[in-house]
């Protein structure tokens, strides 16, 4: 047997009275609410660590005040499901919470005016609602363990009314300078599609000698002349409905044909709105997710991410109209 430090997940094994109904749901519930995900009809997991031991305690206590059984294991799959097969269903299950929460956030983004015809009201009203979607998200990132793909969607969502809310709208900055040289480009840990191509762009178009810095999300602060894209209070974040790479390129004012259909490829990947609903997203989001799963190290996700890209762009500028 493999020791204990080896097991990544804990186990719920139990079995619930059939009657009363309603305390099987109220079971079921409370494990939706932590997170756990049903390997099978009794049999829940969570990743392993000291809150999510804590979490199934109390959850097992509760089985068997009400009569029913419970044991906790810890657990390294080795045969049948795999460890990626697991991720697969934790991040599945929170990509649902997440394209939900983002449907109600583009419903309220799309009622907004520009931020300066906003009457006193009706920023409350705004406000209000922003702050009540951003509680959920909070409670949705809180058992998001795997860092689900669709956390991106929603994060830039957010961004964008809150940028809508700001005193000036975001349609009013100026363009910048054609080039940056040899900046320090700072971004959130385990990049995915729009900080992907966001590095691609900027290493290939703005800054050829720019160097990355990977970190934790808020709370991060960021050191003189360093420069943050996709992520919290960045120079170059999501704006409106646009995603970081859009935003890139219209405030670098990049004009190359080619990058037009590879932003929208990042948009409807990224927000997941099939806003322009090309062909070629489906493989590129397969592939890119791909990268991401081979591989936890941000440079070789940007290394293998911008090889994808650098094939995409020659395809696209080659390609006739």
């Amino acid at each position: 047997m493999a020791d204990s430090t080896d097991a990544r997940w804990l186990l719920l094994i139990h079995q619930v009275p059939p009657k009363p109904n309603y305390f099987r749901v109220k079971v079921w519930r409370r494990l939706q609410r932590l997170g756990a995900v049903a390997i099978k009809s009794s049999v829940y997991a969570l990743p392993r660590n000291e809150q999510t031991y804590e979490d199934f305690e109390w959850v097992m206590r509760e089985i068997i005040e009400g009569g029913g059984d419970a044991s906790i294991c810890e657990a390294r799959f080795v045969e049948g499901l795999s460890d990626d097969q697991v991720e697969a269903l934790f991040n599945a299950a929170r990509d649902a919470d997440y394209a939900q929460l983002a449907e109600e956030i583009r419903g309220l983004f799309n009622t907004l005016p520009t931020a300066n015809t906003l009457s006193d009201s009706e920023r409350r009203d705004v406000e209000s609602q922003l702050a009540r979607l951003t509680r959920r998200f909070g409670e949705i990132t809180a058992i998001d363990f795997l860092n689900a793909p669709g956390r991106e969607a929603v994060d830039g969502l957010i961004a964008g009314i809150e940028q809508r809310l700001r005193t000036k709208a975001s349609s009013e900055r100026s363009a910048e300078p054609a080039r940056v040289r040899g900046g320090t480009w700072v971004t959130r840990q385990g990049i995915h599609i729009d900080r992907i191509a966001s590095a691609w762009l900027i290493r290939r178009f703005i800054d050829p000698a720019a160097v990355f810095k990977f970190v934790a999300g808020k709370g991060y602060r960021p050191e003189r002349g360093e420069l943050r894209f996709d992520m919290f209070e960045a120079e170059y974040t999501h704006e409106g409905a646009e995603c970081t790479f859009e935003v890139l390129l219209r405030r670098f004012g990049l004009s190359d044909a080619a990058l037009r259909p590879i932003a929208e490829i990042v948009h409807d990947i990224d927000l997941k709105d099939r806003k322009y609903e090309r062909p070629e997203s489906v493989g590129i989001d397969r592939l890119i997710a791909g990268i991401a799963m081979a591989t936890k190290e941000d440079d070789a996700r940007l290394s293998q991410g911008s090889a994808v890209f650098d094939g995409l762009y020659e395809y696209f500028r080659r390609k006739k109209p």
